[in-house]
């Protein structure tokens, strides 16, 4: 099965499994907010590690001070204190920013430039793969001979293939941790470490003598021929050629060999960017004028040739049809220009109406508010005066109310007092009426009769005195 092209991340997704410590010095770092927030593709990053990238530890030299700390406080557990954190490992989080995919990763383990490039590669894979595929990843670069220095200040020189293995044997990596590796899996790999020595170089005697050895290859005498020494000198310095060219870098190689190789390196880099920028195509906003310029001499070298060519009948002609088409255009452009005044005109009419038609409307508006505010106003006033006359009506209809039932109470007990004294009356009668016949019977007949008729008299009294009683109640 063909592997795709999506490179899957392990551990966490965020923090791509770096120490809490090294990751907020990263973020928080004005080179990687300002500098590395402007590289936008993967070979803008590659080249800012050619440039600035000179070792592969985590923090710059000199920036922490561990001294007199041990244990889990110490350098060497990733906890203790920030100091400035490498342009190596912010390059790091920035590829990892980007989500490398396996082709990518491919080319930074095999790039030639900078073996720096390489080992971030390496150090990418260590923190994001996941611990079963790390052999399969360094198993093609274990014997690599290629050397950097990954210590800042310089001072630690080791090959590709030794950092590897101390990628693989190891979790500590100068003051930081990597990943922790399954025991299982640590265990794997230390056998296949251990089935894998470490190939030194061959010694420059070895490689003398087998030159000798080649140098001195018999040829019989019947194979020799005019020109065959001569063929065979130039095959052999093809090869010695061919093998200083393959031939890796030394270790014991100068400081000024360096110096000329990372000197003449740069210059090729300058070089091909210049050729770069040479060969790209040009902006169109730049390539306009110039193409307006040659359509212009390309249509006037045309039209001098057809002059040339043309008879002077023809070339009148084509004057008269100049000047016709100049005079159309010239009418079109008046045209146009009317058209476009009348239309301002139009506008600035509608416009002027418009505001005329909202100023009337807002003096009418201004003057029905006037004429509110004085209706309001004078129904107030209205209203103010009538609510005092209905007081006065008030006060005074109570006034003769009160003066009403005054009267009305005094009839009330002037008509009791009639009453009480006709019933006195009345008592006073009955009482005269009972000693009168009492008086009868003691002198007789005659007095009997005119106590009567006295009587009757004194009856017709009563009646009238209750209807009267009976007409004031």
């Amino acid at each position: 099965m063909p592997q795709s092209n999506v490179l899957p991340l392990w551990g966490n997704d965020k923090t791509m499994n770096l120490n809490s410590l090294i990751l907020t010095n990263i973020q928080s770092s004005p080179y990687f907010k300002n500098d590395l927030f402007q590289l936008k593709t993967y070979h803008e990053v590659i080249d800012e590690i050619y440039y600035k990238v000179q070792h592969l530890e985590p923090w710059e030299k000199g920036s922490r001070n561990t001294g007199g700390q041990t244990g889990m406080c110490g350098g060497v557990r990733g906890v203790g204190a920030g100091g400035i954190v490498s342009t190596a490992y912010c390059l790091l989080y920035k590829l990892f920013t980007l989500k490398l995919t396996r082709k990518q990763v491919n080319g930074l383990l095999q790039h030639g430039d900078s073996p720096y490039i390489r080992g971030l590669g390496f150090m990418y894979i260590r923190y994001t793969q996941p611990p079963a595929d790390l052999w399969e990843w360094y198993e093609p670069y274990i014997d690599d001979d290629e050397e950097l220095d990954v210590k800042a200040g310089t001072g630690c020189m080791m090959t590709v293939g030794e950092m590897l293995r101390s990628f693989l044997g190891k979790i500590e990596w100068f003051s930081t941790l990597f990943p922790r590796i399954p025991v299982p899996i640590q265990k794997d790999l230390e056998g296949k470490l251990a089935s894998r020595p470490l190939l030194r170089k061959r010694t420059a005697p070895a490689e003398e003598e087998q030159e000798e050895e080649e140098t001195a290859e018999h040829i019989p005498d019947e194979e020799v021929s005019w020109g065959e020494a001569e063929r065979r000198s130039r095959a052999r310095r093809s090869r010695s050629s061919s093998r200083e060219a393959t031939k890796p870098a030394s270790r014991t190689s100068s400081p000024a060999q360096k110096k000329r190789t990372d000197f003449e390196r740069d210059l090729e880099r300058e070089r091909d960017r210049q050729r770069r920028e040479k060969e790209r195509p040009r902006s169109r906003s730049s390539d306009r004028p110039r193409e307006r310029q040659q359509r212009s001499r390309s249509r006037e070298k045309k039209r001098s040739k057809s002059q040339d060519k043309q008879s002077p009948s023809k070339t009148t002609r084509d004057r008269k049809d100049r000047r016709r088409s100049r005079s159309r255009e010239r009418k079109r452009s008046r045209s146009r220009d009317r058209r476009r005044s009348r239309s301002r005109d139009k506008k600035r009419s509608r416009s002027q109406e418009r505001d005329g038609g909202r100023r009337e409307s807002d003096k009418r508006r201004s003057r029905s508010r006037e004429r509110k505010h004085r209706s309001r106003s004078r129904d107030k006033d209205r209203k103010e005066r009538s609510g005092s006359k209905d007081h006065k009506e008030r006060s005074s209809s109570k006034h003769k109310d009160g003066h009403r039932d005054i009267s009305r109470k005094e009839a009330k007990k002037q008509r009791k007092d009639r009453e009480s004294k006709d019933r006195e009356r009345h008592k006073e009668r009955k009482r005269s009426r009972s000693r009168s016949k009492d008086r009868s019977h003691k002198h007789g007949k005659g007095e009997g009769k005119r106590n009567a008729h006295h009587g009757s008299d004194n009856d017709v009294e009563e009646g009238q005195i209750d209807e009267s009683v009976q007409n004031s109640s």
